[in-house]
């Protein structure tokens, strides 16, 4: 049996709990989030970030997977979030210490990580639920419904304790991250990211979130607006940007990026990989079980452009006037007070590759509004919640801060 639940129809089941699994006491939740952000994005360094989220969700995805079950991770933009099945914890707290070392050693990230049990979240009161959103051929990403989720992204940003130490370490999964494909404009005006959150922690909150996700899909059905089209606007660029290939580089099972040797081996097979793909989508060509046009519309299907972290996460390609639509209505269900939102506009549509067997038709792709577009959305967000956790007490916050208190390890 299964153990989570699959949806394969986003908009329809994305924001009902009764599709998801209730996470029970043995499970963990594993956070990453990348620190100094605004650094980073004042130096240009979009796409290292990108990078960073995504090897986190190669590297989780394999350290705590159970057998030949998919596991439930998702990418951030500028962080990642995984269930962690019981028995796996150690695999995740060694794959979390080693990300940590590599990100901050190799990649010059700051990696903030940590483990917090759902057993923890469940004695604050707070529930977590996950599921898996199927995009074909077993392709999957990690779905996520109740208020534990955020509480859990706040306990270890917020609490030293939480915190985990970075330790080198080997990094299986990370040799298969790449982003050698240019950014891609939107096809309908502008590329909008919206992250919301619900105010209230429970089942409130939850028909809150669902009555947003009902209301957005009214304004433009989110299926129609995926950023990557059918694949028809991606393109691969040879040779591939420096900051691409210098990335590739740096990553690696070995977890220390290896030698010089080891570098160039790398950067070589992403010519290579890059030059032929570029040749055989030029001139049409196919290469044994590999069709690359076919492939590229494979991309556009296994994207993370729709997701739940608690509540709706969208990278959306829009009309000028549907992005208004959208945020118009964002403003005024936040007047009600029953969510918090944050909103990012952006010019183009950055992609990060997570390839496995590409013959097999096993890979996913994870998207960012250019310019971090999650993480601008997220900046909003988190100021909307601190004034109304100033003004109003917010109860929800001082749940979160009962919680660090009681529930953080000690020592």
């Amino acid at each position: 049996m299964p153990l989570l639940p699959v949806i394969r129809d986003f908009a329809a089941e994305a924001s009902d709990p009764r599709f998801y699994a209730m996470l029970g006491g043995g499970w963990s939740l594993a956070v990453a989030d990348v620190t100094g952000s605004t650094r980073l994005a004042g130096e240009g360094r979009h796409r290292d970030v990108n990078f960073v989220a995504a090897g986190v969700v190669a590297v989780l995805s394999d350290a705590v997977r159970v057998g030949q079950e998919p596991a439930a991770c998702q990418f951030g933009g500028a962080g990642a979030i995984a269930a962690v099945p019981p028995g796996r914890e150690e695999a995740a707290r060694a794959a979390l210490s080693a990300l940590a070392h590599w990100s901050a050693e190799v990649m010059d990230v700051p990696l903030r990580v940590g483990l917090v049990p759902v057993q923890a979240l469940l004695d604050q009161g707070l529930e977590v639920m996950a599921a898996l959103h199927d995009v074909g051929n077993g392709n999957s990403f990690g779905l996520f419904l109740g208020a534990g989720v955020a509480a859990a992204d706040a306990w270890v940003k917020e609490d030293a304790r939480w915190h985990m130490a970075p330790r080198p370490g080997p990094l299986p999964g990370l040799e298969s991250v790449s982003c050698r494909w240019n950014p891609v404009p939107p096809r309908r005006g502008t590329v909008l990211c919206v992250i919301v959150d619900a105010v209230d922690p429970g089942a409130a909150g939850l028909r809150d979130l669902g009555g947003v996700q009902r209301a957005i899909e009214a304004i433009v059905p989110t299926a129609g607006a995926a950023p990557l089209g059918i694949g028809e606007r991606l393109e691969a660029r040879w040779p591939p940007a420096w900051r691409a290939l210098l990335m590739e580089a740096r990553g690696g099972r070995d977890g220390d990026a290896g030698g010089w040797a080891t570098r160039i081996r790398r950067v070589g097979r992403a010519m290579a990989g890059s030059g032929l793909l570029v040749l055989l989508l030029k001139l049409g060509w196919r290469l044994g079980g590999f069709d690359p046009q076919r492939y590229r519309r494979r991309m556009a299907e296994r994207t993370d452009f729709r997701k739940s972290a608690g509540g709706p996460r969208l990278v959306l390609d829009v009309t000028a006037g549907e992005a208004d639509a959208i945020e118009s209505l964002l403003a005024d269900v936040a007047e009600t007070g029953s969510i918090h939102y944050g909103t990012a506009r952006a010019d183009a549509t950055t992609v990060t590759c997570l390839v496995g067997d590409v013959t097999a038709d096993r890979h996913v792709h994870f998207v960012d509004g250019a310019g971090l577009g999650f993480w601008r959305a997220s900046v909003m967000l988190k100021a909307m919640k601190a004034r109304q956790g100033h003004s109003q007490g917010d109860g929800r916050m001082g749940r979160t801060a009962r919680g660090l208190e009681a529930a953080a390890p000690s020592g």
